[in-house]
C-alpha cells in the first residue's frame, strides 16, 4: 500500500524552520531569566547557546506530527506569542 506525500509538507518545513528557531530563542531567553542563578549565573551563557539547536530541532520535527501545515503554522505562532509575551513580562521586572 503506497501512501501519498502530503501536499503541505513545505509549509510544515518552513514553519518548523523559521518559527521553530524563533521559539527556541524565546525558550532559551526564558530559561536565562528564570533559570537557576538568573542572568548572572556562571557558565549559563554557554549552556543557553548549546540548548538552542536541540530545541529548534525538536520544534522542526514536531511539526510533521500535525495534520496540516496550517495547523503547524498556527501552533508555532501561538507558542511564539506565549514565549515572547512571557519574556517581555520577565524583562519588565514583574517576576523576580
Amino acid at each position: 500500500m503506497k501512501q501519498e506525500i502530503q501536499r503541505d509538507w513545505w509549509l510544515k518545513s518552513l514553519s518548523g524552520t523559521v518559527l521553530g528557531a524563533s521559539l527556541a530563542l524565546g525558550l532559551v531567553g526564558l530559561w536565562a531569566w528564570w533559570g537557576p542563578g538568573g542572568l548572572g549565573a556562571p557558565d549559563k551563557v554557554q549552556f543557553n547557546m548549546w540548548m538552542i539547536a536541540p530545541l529548534w530541532m525538536l520544534a522542526l520535527s514536531a511539526v510533521y506530527f500535525m495534520r496540516s501545515g496550517a495547523q503547524a503554522l498556527l501552533a508555532l505562532l501561538a507558542l511564539n506569542a506565549l514565549a515572547y509575551g512571557l519574556l517581555l513580562w520577565a524583562q519588565s521586572g514583574a517576576v523576580a
